[in-house]
């Protein structure tokens, strides 16, 4: 693909990696995703809005043929993570005079990650502006989206946020700009969840410092170009401040159908009582997809049979995923069987710290569920539907 016109002297120059399935060696990617740059040509200067991952950083360069580019002054790095940071050293090293826009935190992580000296490097502080002719560039701070260096620059003159991870989506597609919303809309919900729900309370700080900016266009690091730019902004306020619905997630293992038996019938007690729930299978899951599923969850309900006197592993791996996502949930259980006995609900009560949840009473039942174990579900059914609508989720 040609480099791209976003506005008047403001090219995407970045790649899409149609073919990526897997990011960090964790997440999953369905559709792929993109590494998007941003050439900004000025009047007197020429910068370079962060570069790609290092695999595609010839498809950058080609891009930077293409628009004749013969000498860059600046490159921004709004995030010092490879993906954004990998081809910089590259991209150094054909630019020579080019000077590394950086924040102060990030100077030291890419001289660390990506061993990129000294001189290279111009700190700028939040708030503080360069120009390049026709057009001036500001840099604000916005810690924690989703490390602690990274900040976003505002294009003042055509009144583009160029925002790195902060809206992205990981969505590879042919069109530069938003076309399906539906499409766009799961693909950022599942990047919120994968990435940014852990630091929602900064998050909220920053959606706050960013307000009084007139956004014209959001040009972020993945995914596509946002030409209204309130569709995310809205989505955004949505999942970092709205308190959570009516919904329980219920992450489960059966090995061998006593504690599928108790999640069915589980599902059954909350659906007559009006509670919407999420049930996932974890011997087949997409981890994307059970992280959507907490974004706005204000319950989780853990099914597990006993493993060596404790938790299936596949179990604690969601309870420990849930723990380091930070969802904004209120109540939280565990159901399931044992043979023996064991410490089942112990283990996991203590792999989630981090959430502030208040834990009701666990079901766990001798080998296959009976009559009175299948009323112990519905009495957490019902405390469920209470606490709901107490909260006023239904």
């Amino acid at each position: 693909m040609k480099p791209r016109v976003v506005r008047d002297d403001v090219y995407a120059v970045g790649a899409v990696d149609w073919d990526r399935r897997l990011f960090d060696s964790l997440i999953p990617l369905p559709d792929g995703t993109s590494y998007n740059a941003y050439l900004v040509k000025g009047s007197e200067k020429t910068l370079l809005v962060d570069t790609v991952d290092p695999m595609m950083k010839e498809v950058l360069f080609e891009h930077l043929d293409a628009l004749d580019v013969k000498r860059l002054d600046y490159v921004i790095a709004h995030h010092g993570e490879q993906d954004h940071s990998g081809t910089l050293p590259f991209v150094l090293e054909r630019y020579p005079e080019a000077k590394l826009i950086v924040s102060d935190k990030c100077k030291k992580m890419l001289m660390d990650l990506l061993l990129i000296p000294e001189e290279k490097f111009m700190v700028v502080g939040d708030k503080e502006r360069i120009s390049l002719g026709n057009k001036t560039l500001e840099f604000i701070y916005t810690p924690w989206v989703h490390w602690p260096e990274t900040m976003v620059t505002y294009l003042t003159e055509q009144e583009i946020l160029f925002s790195c991870d902060f809206f992205g989506s990981h969505l590879a597609a042919s069109d530069i700009f938003i076309r399906d919303e539906g499409q766009v809309h799961e693909a950022a919900k599942r990047y919120f969840a994968e990435i940014m729900m852990p630091f929602r309370a900064i998050i909220q700080k920053n959606l706050e410092k960013l307000k009084d900016y007139a956004i014209d266009m959001i040009a972020p690091s993945h995914g596509p170009v946002y030409t209204k730019p309130e569709f995310i902004l809205r989505l955004y306020h949505s999942w970092a401040f709205d308190e959570p619905k009516n919904i329980v997630v219920l992450p489960y293992i059966s090995m061998h159908g006593s504690t599928k038996k108790m999640v069915h019938y589980f599902v059954d007690a909350l659906a007559e009582r009006d509670v919407i729930v999420k049930q996932f299978d974890l011997a087949a899951v997409d981890i994307g997809k059970l992280a959507m599923s907490l974004v706005d969850a204000a319950t989780v309900v853990l099914g597990t049979p006993t493993v060596l006197a404790g938790a299936h592993p596949m179990v604690a791996h969601a309870a420990f995923l849930a723990n380091a996502l930070r969802p904004n949930l209120k109540f939280a259980s565990i159901i399931g069987s044992y043979g023996w006995g064991g410490k089942t609900v112990e283990q996991l009560a203590g792999m989630i710290p981090n959430l502030k949840v208040e834990v009701l009473d666990p079901v766990l039942c001798a080998g296959y569920p009976r009559e009175a174990d299948l009323g112990k579900l519905d009495v957490l059914a019902d405390t469920i539907a209470r606490k709901h609508k107490e909260n006023g989720y239904i």
